[in-house]
């Protein structure tokens, strides 16, 4: 988790509770109570009042945003109780830069990327997670690519731990749910191995690592190899037709409510989450990169976005191709 100043969150929250509303207050309660009910949220009197200004206000700019017809659509979620600042604080972190110097190598140099793949149909991709209120996406991204890694190479599925990664990948330039990046991790699965999840289960929702616990790497894990994707499109679709690709990317107020389409805001390149690029293909004529998240299956198309590819950028859309790597087993 992002660290965040008291004062700059209660400015940001009483911008929002004072923003100018479609309809009277009232109008929105009924929903809000729902919404309260729905996600077990526990709130004082005057919380609730606040709460609920930011509830209304992102109702309107959900109503507003899908009454213009856009390729993608929000929604409320678990997230709409919050102004994005808050969001931002709590579930993005900032991926830490990659070392001066750190390669970029095009891995599939001559190799024709596929016309169209998804991942997530296969061994290769495991089931949606969830990070909490913990700035851990790097420890996500860096699981998922080593699941795609493992299956590539030993034919079968395994889930492995992020807590590990979290709470015990300290020496090599990471911060637990303070943010930190995939190939930093992928340093440290090569000195040490990576459990699997079920022996080292995820104990960071609410935003705090415990201490590092003795653990039993997977046979294979330790002494992975790691390769850093040239930072273009081109090279990142020759990278993902060939397994799932670690990536960070700028999660604009755009992804807190994200609910299906393809997401075509994606000017943005200022990288605070790390996310697992599971394929690509068209829809309607549009090209998209498809993104597993770490932010639950209720969230967005049941756990994943899909966001505009091809776009003429530098490092890509959202950022996606910046800091993409993988593992090699």
């Amino acid at each position: 988790m992002k660290t965040v100043s008291l004062s700059l969150l209660l400015a940001a929250t009483a911008s929002v509770a004072s923003a100018r509303l479609a309809q009277p207050r009232a109008a929105y309660e009924a929903d809000f109570v729902d919404h309260v009910n729905k996600y077990g949220l526990q709130l004082s009197g005057e919380e609730f009042s606040t709460r609920l200004s930011i509830f209304a206000a992102n109702t309107d700019l959900i109503n507003e945003h899908n009454a213009k017809g856009l390729s993608w659509t929000l929604s409320h979620n678990k997230y709409t109780h919050l102004t994005f600042d808050e969001f931002k604080a709590m579930y993005l972190s900032e991926p830490a830069p990659r070392a001066e110097g750190s390669r970029y190598v095009n891995a599939f140099e001559g190799v024709k990327a596929a016309d169209s793949v998804d991942w997530s149909t296969t061994d290769y991709v495991t089931d949606v997670k969830d990070q909490g209120s913990c700035g851990s996406c790097w420890a996500f991204s860096s699981t998922g690519g080593m699941e795609g890694a493992y299956s590539l190479k030993y034919g079968s599925q395994v889930t492995f731990s992020e807590q590990q990664l979290v709470s015990c990948d300290t020496d090599y330039g990471d911060m637990g749910c303070n943010g930190g990046l995939m190939d930093n991790a992928f340093q440290y699965i090569a000195a040490n191995g990576l459990a699997t999840e079920e022996s080292y289960p995820y104990a960071s929702s609410s935003g705090r690592a415990p201490k590092c616990e003795s653990f039993t790497p997977v046979e294979g894990t330790k002494g992975i190899k790691y390769t850093d994707v040239a930072n273009t499109e081109d090279a990142l679709a020759a990278a993902v037709s060939q397994q799932p690709i670690s990536v960070a990317v700028d999660a604009d107020y755009n992804w807190q409510m994200y609910s299906g389409g393809i997401l075509t805001s994606v000017s943005g390149t200022s990288l605070d989450h790390g996310v697992l690029a599971v394929g690509f293909g068209a829809d309607s004529g549009s090209n998209f990169w498809k993104i597993k998240n770490s932010w639950g299956a209720s969230w967005g198309e049941d756990g994943y976005i899909r966001i505009s590819k091809d776009v003429n950028q530098r490092n890509g859309p959202c950022g996606i191709t910046s800091s993409a790597s993988y593992p090699t087993l």
